[in-house]
């Protein structure tokens, strides 16, 4: 027969573990909004710590003067220029807007069809019986679909409005870390510690190191290739070249580099008979390519010895799997993963492997 005070025991239990998920699940839903701000915060903190003490040390020691040259750094690196790249954005998709709702939208003529050897003709002259014939029935099928772009650009004003949200939210988070980051490492070390004694420090160490490798190897490259990618794109004379950098952006940060859009760039220019500056874009492009090899191995070393396959692998699968923010956490996730397999396998800590490996 079961005890009462064991009966007890187990309902006590059941309650106070109902009232810890109740309180958790309460929790994530008051902080939520915060979340992806703090996240930015904290990988942006974490990879650029020994600059800000570098500065320090150079500011006669001063913290609130170390901390407001990084919100400086913080607001010329990413925040204004953001800014003018939305707003660049705006002025560009005006026009698109404007064309797709357009009441007197119209096909192209596509003359140029007939100069492709064999099959040229051929398709140039149906495509102009499908405007002879029912060409307009086939345009008021598609101007209602066409349309509805003012309301995706329209609907989209929301996202961005969330979006600089978030940028707010990471440069008052990141203002606080960069003031108690010595406490915040402490409360982290702590945790760890209570996870794993012998490993603790060893894992911290891990996720500090992919961070940064991912932030200068993966992220700085990509800045680097995009921005050098604009220049190019801005002085030969491609339109929309706000919005082709930021797709370069994200093709480099999921490692299919800035070719992809440069190539039809320059095919573009060569077809508008702008032969002299397709040959200088295309010139351009293959040093920008060649650089993204140059700088991204550099930039991984730099900041850790960790394997480049490793962080490229978990770049790659953080995206897809958690969108932007992925972008660290798949990293931190599999080098952590991986040092552990291979001491395991050698049937030592972490921290014994790391120092044997150094």
């Amino acid at each position: 027969m079961q005890n009462p005070k064991e009966k007890m025991d187990l309902s006590q239990s059941i309650l106070s573990l109902i009232f810890i998920i109740t309180m958790s699940v309460v929790s994530f839903l008051v902080i939520h909004p915060f979340i992806l701000g703090f996240s930015w915060a904290s990988m942006i903190v974490i990879a650029t710590w020994p600059l800000m003490l570098k500065i320090q040390n150079v500011l006669w020691g001063k913290r609130c003067l170390a901390v407001a040259s990084m919100i400086i750094i913080l607001l010329l690196l990413f925040i204004i220029p953001v800014f003018f790249v939305v707003n660049s954005l705006i002025a560009t998709s005006i026009p698109l807007i404007h064309w797709f709702s357009s009441n007197t939208l119209e096909f192209p003529e596509l003359v140029w069809l007939q100069d492709i050897p064999l099959v040229g003709k051929k398709i140039f002259i149906s495509y102009q019986e499908l405007l002879d014939g029912d060409g307009g029935e086939l345009i008021q099928e598609v101007r209602p679909y066409m349309g509805r772009t003012t309301e995706f650009f329209i609907s989209q004003a929301k996202n961005c409005g969330l979006f600089f949200m978030h940028l707010a939210l990471m440069l008052f988070f990141s203002i606080l870390l960069y003031w108690n980051g010595e406490k915040a490492s402490h409360a982290i070390r702590c945790f760890a510690l209570r996870l794993s004694v012998n490993n603790g420090d060893a894992i911290i160490l891990l996720a500090v190191q992919a961070v940064r490798a991912v932030a200068l190897g993966v992220a700085v490259t990509a800045l680097i290739q995009a921005v050098l990618s604009g220049i190019g794109l801005l002085i030969s004379g491609v339109p929309y070249w706000a919005l082709l950098m930021i797709i370069i952006v994200f093709s480099c940060l999921i490692q299919l580099g800035p070719l992809p859009i440069l190539i039809p760039s320059i095919i573009w220019l060569y077809w508008n008979n702008n032969t002299t500056w397709g040959t200088i874009l295309l010139i351009w492009s293959c040093l920008v390519f060649i650089l993204d090899h140059i700088l991204r191995p550099f930039f991984i070393r730099m900041g850790a010895d960790l394997p480049i396959l490793l962080i490229l692998s978990g770049v790659i699968g953080g995206l897809l799997a958690f969108g932007m923010i992925g972008l660290f956490i798949g990293p931190v996730v599999l080098v952590i993963l991986y040092r552990l397999i291979i001491s395991w396998m050698y049937g030592i800590s972490i921290a014994s492997f790391l120092k044997n490996t150094s």
